[in-house]
């Protein structure tokens, strides 16, 4: 007997005109023990599967039937549903930052649940509390217990989420993006988390997401969604690699992959736009935006067993070799040629930050007299780093949460004053520039950040922000402007017709675009791209990843490319620079810092990514212990982490700086011959093109 049976459930929200159908005859069932994986794009559906499950929707809008365990959820009333929520059923958020409670400490958010739904005394759930906390992996649970929300970083959040989740041994676990915002180590040590409690409890999983890599590294089955309707379902290793339905092969094909670096290569997004779900088209829902649509796609679509799965496609197994077409615009802008003339340089560049505890020292007054001193004690986040950016270059910065990534990308623009070192734009120092100096800086450098939405502000229309942005910037043509914002949205692949539209009529894509859009509005010579694809979907990141592409080459922009994915630093970069606790592990051209030899921290983080293709996953993954906030005053910045470490002269001396090739450099201890005898973690081979970029 299947954990959860879910049949024909449909989901319709508002009434009338505005009437706008979620879900569509949706039917899925999970094992005990086993994980099945929701995908597709934003507005599929995926979440209103998971709230219907929680009984968080309005009954009136749902029609069908969720069973678990054999009982009719969809027949209980609301009190008995409400004590199977967090007990028997859990939920996990995307957003571990708006699912704690700023202002209650965290062994009591954790706590509460046991005391809710099992009636243990206040002392025994926090002693179950401490305990949960400690089988997901953190270290100092009493500790962590104390601290509130904001003490934490994004790892340690979603982490005390999922033991909030666990801690009354639920039987279901659902769980919705967990790791959109994650690093790729605290990724892959939270999937293995997952893993590890599904088996040993022997419950089933619902992991909602959007990230294909993510999928094959933890699921069982797939299930495609789009548009509110099953277009797709069967075992991970069938669908990811002979996918049938043209839908999850379009989100297959708009994937960068990791090791497959061509600069003149473009990723393939799905064409058109999603349907409107208040307007739904008769037939295939996925015709508009299929290449492969015939006049027999406008009849009603059926769900059919094909093979080992089930398809809602007519011409499936005929379709199936069919290769995937080009976009429109391929090849259409020429590559130029970077100039290698610094565009922007960073010479020894420090940033350090006051943290916000005063601690108490006891000093001696006139020699005998104890009297406190309050101190407040700093952290170094950047130390001491060396960076350029030539004009028209790529430059890509990773690294996890807490490295400094976006620090010394403010620090670049000058958004934040560093505490030392110089920043040297096209040939000025302009690291002590007063504000009113740096006009015709502001003007040639940018920056795109990781949330459209929050970028925009929700009353200007997408014509009046970016014209703004004109008229800030000194470019404002007057009379002209309207057509001037219309040539910039063209430009960045926007329908001049969204000039008069708000952000909230935008999907995430166009607002990304509408950002990048606004950014160029000043003629820009470099930007810098903070996780700018995180939170888009797969067709919409790489729609955007050509836009970058392209405007690098039309315009010779340089970026500052920041991303915790890896294969999407792959797909763009010219070069990487591997960041860790302030300071660059690794530096050099993509194709030389993808294959050893590398910095043990670089191979970690490559061990740890996840690939959507099964030949290409990694065998093993490296697996970093160790306290992940410890900053060190002295030796290597990756000791007590580090997998390699050959002893005390880690802990005691800075590394020397190897260079295994021209312009590839790695702070290490161990000798280039022990870095190059490891194992290759990344799939494939550069084209022999690349070898000299």
């Amino acid at each position: 007997m299947p954990l959860l049976s879910i049949k024909d459930l449909t989901v319709t929200y508002g009434t009338g005109p505005s009437r706008l159908q979620a879900l569509k005859g949706i039917n899925l069932e999970i094992s005990p023990g086993e994980t099945v994986a929701l995908v597709g794009e934003s507005g599929s559906g995926k979440s209103t599967i998971a709230m219907a499950i929680m009984d968080m929707i309005d009954r009136r809008s749902v029609v069908g039937t969720i069973e678990f365990n054999g009982e009719n959820l969809s027949a209980m009333n609301a009190d008995k549903r409400r004590d199977m929520r967090g007990s028997r059923i859990s939920l996990v958020f995307q957003d571990p930052f708006t699912s704690l409670n700023p202002s209650i400490r965290i062994g009591n958010q954790v706590a509460e649940g046991l005391i809710a739904h099992l009636g243990l005394s206040k002392r025994e759930a926090q002693s179950k509390a401490l305990e949960a906390l400690r089988e997901v992996g953190i270290a100092d649970p009493e500790a962590v217990a104390k601290s509130y929300p904001h003490q934490l970083s994004g790892g340690m959040r979603q982490r005390v989420l999922i033991a909030s989740a666990l801690v009354c041994n639920p039987e279901l676990l659902i769980l919705d993006e967990p790791t959109t915002a994650l690093d790729v180590t605290i990724e892959a040590q939270v999937l293995d988390l997952i893993q590890e409690i599904s088996a040993r409890r022997n419950a089933g999983v619902l992991f909602i997401t959007h990230n294909l890599g993510v999928v094959n590294k933890i699921a069982d089955r797939v299930c495609v969604l789009y548009a509110g309707q099953v277009l797709e379902l069967g075992p991970k290793g069938s669908v990811l690699r002979s996918p049938l339905h043209p839908y999850t092969r379009g989100l297959l094909g708009s994937i960068p992959r990791l090791g497959e670096r061509d600069r003149l290569r473009r990723l393939t997004p799905i064409g058109g736009r999603f349907p409107n779900l208040a307007d739904l088209p008769a037939g295939c829902i996925f015709r508009d935006r299929c290449p492969f649509a015939e006049d027999g796609c406008g009849d009603a679509q059926q769900v059919r067993p094909v093979s080992d799965r089930l398809v809602k496609c007519w011409r499936a197994e005929d379709v199936s070799d069919f290769r995937w077409p080009d976009p429109p615009d391929a090849g259409s802008v020429p590559a130029v040629t970077a100039d290698r003339r610094a565009l922007v340089e960073l010479d020894s560049v420090s940033k350090s930050f006051a943290l916000p505890a005063t601690t108490i020292e006891w000093r001696r007054a006139f020699g005998a007299i104890p009297v406190p001193a309050p101190v407040k004690k700093r952290v170094d986040v950047i130390n001491g780093i060396s960076l350029s950016i030539a004009r028209g270059e790529i430059v890509g910065l990773v690294g996890e949460s807490g490295s400094g990534k976006s620090t010394l990308g403010r620090i670049m623009l000058r958004l934040i004053q560093s505490s030392g070192g110089r920043v040297v734009f096209d040939g000025s120092d302009i690291t002590a520039s007063k504000e009113r100096d740096l006009e015709g800086f502001r003007r040639k450098a940018q920056i795109v950040f990781q949330n459209p939405t929050s970028s925009l502000n929700p009353r200007r229309t997408i014509g009046n922000a970016i014209g703004r942005a004109f008229t800030v910037s000194g470019n404002d043509q007057g009379a002209n402007r309207r057509a001037q914002v219309e040539a910039l949205m063209d430009r960045a692949g926007l329908p001049k017709r969204y000039y008069d539209r708000y952000p909230h009529q935008l999907s995430g894509g166009e607002k990304q675009r509408a950002g990048i859009a606004r950014a160029l509005a000043s003629h820009p010579q470099l930007i810098v791209c903070d996780e700018p694809v995180s939170a888009l979907d797969v067709s919409v990141q790489a729609t955007v990843l050509n836009l970058f592409l392209d405007l690098s080459r039309e315009l010779q922009l340089a970026y500052l490319f920041i991303s915790h994915d890896l294969a999407v630093i792959s797909h763009v970069a010219d070069r990487i620079a591997v960041l860790y606790f302030g300071k660059i592990v690794e530096e050099g051209p993509t194709n030389r810092v993808l294959q050893p030899p590398y910095h043990p921290y670089t191979e970690a983080l490559l061990s740890a990514a996840a690939s959507p293709d099964g030949d290409h996953q990694p065998d093993s993954r490296i697996v970093l212990s160790g306290d992940t906030t410890r900053r060190v005053a002295k030796g290597c910045v990756f000791q007590g982490r580090c997998p390699r470490q050959i002893g005390s002269i880690c802990e005691t001396m800075t590394p020397p700086v190897l260079e295994p090739a021209p312009g590839h450099r790695i702070a290490c201890h161990l000798p280039l011959e022990e870095l190059a005898a490891a194992a290759s973690r990344v799939p494939g081979k550069f084209p022999a093109s690349q070898e000299s970029k």
